[in-house]
């Protein structure tokens, strides 16, 4: 070592000295960005506060600024019958979907996930199946009043992707009208809306054709 040369234990002080700085100061920056007007800017960070620190009022124009994601989920039990409502589409089938609407799984999901991309609930709130009024009711209805919902809150789509989890029928035959259709509900491109499907391996109440479960991710962006 050099003469004058710091110590490893000095050097190891000084870095932690620095990073600590350094958390200090994004803190204030951070704070002095995301602080409502009028608010008093945070100089500490927020371990280092007392217990009776109260967060400043938050701005909630940032809530409505960039991109949100959301997840959608939906399972319908199977029944024999004569066609499966599938994506806004019959399709001919020797089960179909049990619900208390017209058990749309796909829809569904993808109802759930542009509500909870927005942060608006979910479409159990919105369409509660303790309500007569919904008995039966078109799932493609549901999807265009809650994409409504979506827009009024300042929200834009830009794609779905979506997955159905079935033994059968293979959807890979209606896949693209599926698409087509999503997309005119929600007046989109079809290039916007991906749908893919997965069998359930002949296990599982997928598998063993008691139930159909769908799944979708849906990417909003703020235009307000």
């Amino acid at each position: 070592m050099g003469i004058g040369s710091p110590s490893p234990a000095a050097r190891w002080s000084f870095a932690l000295s620095q990073n600590r700085l350094f958390d200090i100061i994004r803190a204030q920056e951070l704070n002095a960005f995301t602080a409502g007007e009028g608010a008093p800017m945070q100089t500490e960070q927020p371990g280092c506060l007392g217990p009776d620190y109260s967060p400043p009022p938050r701005d909630t124009t940032l809530a409505r600024t960039g991109f949100r994601i959301g997840i959608g989920h939906d399972t319908h039990r199977l029944e024999p019958g004569e066609s499966l409502r599938l994506g806004g589409m019959d399709i001919p089938h020797d089960r179909r979907a049990v619900g208390h609407s017209d058990a749309d799984v796909l829809l569904h999901a993808i109802t759930d996930a542009l509500l909870g991309a927005a942060a608006l609930g979910d479409i159990g709130q919105m369409f509660p199946d303790t309500d007569p009024a919904h008995r039966g009711c078109d799932s493609a209805e549901m999807l265009h009043a809650a994409h409504r919902r979506v827009r009024e809150a300042g929200y834009r789509i830009l794609n779905l992707d979506c997955i159905v989890f079935a033994q059968r029928p293979k959807v890979l035959p209606y896949r693209d009208a599926i698409q087509r259709r999503v997309a005119e509900i929600l007046g989109l491109d079809a290039d916007s809306v991906g749908v893919k499907a997965k069998t359930g391996e002949n296990v599982g109440p997928v598998g063993r054709e008691e139930a159909i479960e769908a799944q979708c991710v849906a990417l909003l962006e703020a235009f307000r």
